[in-house]
């Protein structure tokens, strides 16, 4: 069936069972486990996943450190199928950073969220990878380089499907040569798992209330690079986590460095988005990290491969918006789940998206659709994964107090009452209500790199192999051109040019010598930090035309 758009004409449509919008681990495991169900059961169901970067993986980016218990149940066999679960976790070290030195907690008195025996260090790119084929291999269709742009709606108000962005618009909204008009795809039921603040997921959480009576969703953002060291240095399935220095004690986050094989290390630095100071910049606060004496010995001689930055969803089982609506559902970090304790989200991922498929298959099997699948969230408050947030809930709360009175009050939460508390802590602000005005903080002056061990943005964004098409629409839409200059920089000292990990946003003055906002869109990581960071929620990001943004190949 066609659809008529005013200004471009018709748009074809296709025919599914079920659409996932979402190539990560969620949207690869929902489509891999209904394949399973039908295929135990002598069925067929028809399952599309549409994914934004130009291939299954390009977009993917984490630490990563992943408990298998979730990849377990979906696929006992993993190691014989060559899952690339390769590199067991050999030691745990957490580290309390001053300027000058490092303070080791005694592993004896770690809490369990911080232990990793068991787990595995992984690059999250290549296990999507790999999940990708199992998924074609069951039938599965899957369009790479085509994002979900819009969400449509049946009579009834329930969601019919989705729409992928047109292609071949020039910055001004007109065709081009080359447009191609987007397709519409409708299903029974259709899935989200865009990963942290979801283009399209955020819309649907707005306009079916699914965070009335939750607690607002909390952020933090994880910049990443990839490493090869001296092979002196590298110590296979190593793991060290650090906290405290060069962040101040009243702001959240910590690094990870975790040893990979190939004499390769992942290492990173995550900043919670609920910091105060408009002058604080996490890119540079990552780069400082490195230059830590008990941090940089890891790095002498070695060489940086590859860069990138994510959102980080940290809210915790508080934040979690009502899973499901009329048509569909919100599966891995699109809705939250990543429990931030552990510092680990894709094994809950999977299970979600897991979770989710059961339900719409035991709907389809009786002739369902569009309607709410209320088995789903049912099946995760009696699951493990509920458990497991449940025992992490306070953890974020704590350490939003500070890392004195949080390092402390986690130790008592889980070494003590074992997460069993009687009282949850709530998240109180959105992150974007958090910052002070710049007269009332003190301005951070920042090293210069050096580019061996601390780089520009710039340089950094290269080896992301990000791209843009030029001359097509910025996807960093602004409801207002005036507020950056009148608000945000008037009176935060234009928190964009440092929140932001690509140089996406900078100040320049016009020919009429006044201040104006560029925005250098070609440069965006697609992380979501300026959506949910900008103090006056201006800026909207919105998917940019396909196969658009980084390209991690082992990240």
């Amino acid at each position: 069936m066609d659809k008529t758009l005013p200004q471009f004409g018709l748009r074809d449509s296709m025919e599914y069972d079920v659409v996932i919008v979402g190539g990560g681990p969620a949207g690869l495991s929902a489509a891999i486990r209904l394949k399973q169900m039908a295929a135990s059961e002598g069925t067929e169901i028809s399952v599309c996943v549409l994914e934004k970067g130009s291939e299954i993986g390009a977009h993917i980016l984490s630490g990563a450190v992943m408990d298998p218990i979730a990849m377990t149940e979906l696929f006992p066999d993993w190691k014989s199928r060559g899952a690339p679960l390769n590199v067991d976790v050999t030691e745990d070290r957490f580290l309390f950073l001053t300027e000058k030195k490092a303070y080791r907690a005694p592993n004896r008195l770690l809490p369990e969220c911080f232990q990793n025996h068991g787990n595995y260090v992984v690059s999250l790119g290549k296990v999507a990878r790999w999940l990708g084929t199992q998924a074609e291999e069951l039938g599965v269709e899957i369009f790479a380089g085509f994002p979900a742009a819009e969400v449509l709606y049946n009579d009834d108000g329930s969601v019919k499907g989705v729409a992928t962005g047109n292609m071949g618009v020039n910055k001004q909204g007109e065709a081009t040569a080359n447009f191609q008009p987007g397709m519409e795809l409708h299903a029974k039921y259709t899935l989200f798992a865009e990963g942290a603040r979801g283009h399209l997921g955020k819309q649907l959480i707005d306009r079916f209330e699914l965070a009335k009576d939750r607690d607002a969703q909390t952020y933090a953002i994880g910049i990443k690079e990839l490493w090869e060291i001296d092979p002196k240095m590298h110590q296979p399935g190593l793991v060290i986590h650090t906290a405290g220095w060069p962040l101040d004690s009243d702001t959240y986050g910590g690094s990870f460095l975790y040893h990979l094989d190939n004499n390769q290390v992942a290492v990173g630095y995550v900043v919670g988005l609920a910091y105060q100071n408009p002058y604080l910049s996490p890119f540079e606060e990552f780069q400082r990290y490195k230059t830590h004496p008990e941090i940089r010995k890891f790095f002498v001689g070695g060489r940086r491969l590859s860069y990138g930055a994510r959102a980080i969803a940290a809210g915790g089982l508080q934040s979690l918006p009502k899973l499901v609506f009329p048509g569909g559902a919100l599966i891995g970090c699109d809705a939250g789940f990543l429990n931030a304790s552990r510092i680990k989200g894709s094994h809950a991922a999977i299970k979600s998206g897991m979770l989710a498929a059961e339900a719409v298959f035991d709907a389809l099997r009786v002739n369902r659709q569009g309607d709410e699948l209320a088995a789903y969230a049912a099946a995760f408050k009696a699951s493990w994964l509920h458990e497991e947030l449940h025992r992490a809930r306070n953890f974020k709360p704590w350490m939003a107090k500070g890392l004195g009175i949080g390092t402390l009050m986690v130790g008592i939460d889980q070494l003590v009452l074992r997460g069993k508390a009687p009282w949850t802590l709530r998240h109180r602000h959105a992150d974007h209500e958090c910052l002070k005005p710049a007269n009332t903080c003190t301005p951070i002056v920042y090293p210069k790199p050096d580019g061996k061990l601390t780089f520009d943005r710039l340089s950094s964004v290269f080896i992301s192999n990000t791209n843009h098409e030029e001359n097509q629409p910025v996807h960093l839409a602004l409801k207002s051109w005036t507020v950056p200059v009148d608000v945000n920089l008037a009176k935060y000292a234009g928190p964009e040019q440092r929140y932001c990990p690509a140089g996406v946003y900078e100040f320049v003055r016009a020919d009429d010598g006044r201040e104006q906002l560029q925005i250098n869109a070609q440069n965006c990581l697609h992380c979501k930090t300026c959506d949910i960071k900008d103090p006056t929620q201006n800026i909207v990001w919105v998917t940019p035309e396909g196969s658009g943004g980084p390209c991690y190949p082992g990240m």
